[in-house]
């Protein structure tokens, strides 16, 4: 049953994602979406426009990158294609979120452009 306070747009949560390889970290993030964005997998509920707060952490290096963003892609769990359950964050306008991009851009920059399967497109 849904809370009938929560409209959409208005439920906050909090994510951690550790992205293991550039490989993985192509087939989540999201370029084509204004300021960037990234996939992730999970199969709680959200709707569009939900505000997640993420702590990124991309392959060994130990610091956590803060986005702030909110919900602009949903996969059901049972998408065509067998596409993997989650959703896609769109990152804010914020500084910390601008870094992120910046940085998950430095690391994927070759494979920007490529053919390979993505986790949405």
């Amino acid at each position: 049953m849904s809370d009938p306070h929560i409209q959409p747009g208005n439920r906050r949560s909090v994510l951690s994602l550790a992205v293991t390889s550039k490989s993985v970290l192509y087939a989540a993030y999201m370029p084509f979406l204004k300021g960037g964005g990234i996939f992730l997998p999970t199969n709680r509920a959200y709707r569009l426009g939900d505000e997640v707060f993420l702590l990124l952490q991309l392959m060994e290096d130990p610091a956590k990158l803060p986005i702030q963003g909110t919900v602009a892609w949903v996969t059901p769990a049972d998408a065509q294609g067998g596409k993997q359950q989650g959703i896609g964050l769109r990152f804010g306008e914020d500084e910390s979120s601008k870094s992120a991009r910046a940085k998950i851009e430095q690391v994927v920059g070759g494979y920007l452009g490529s053919s390979r399967q993505t986790h949405t497109l």
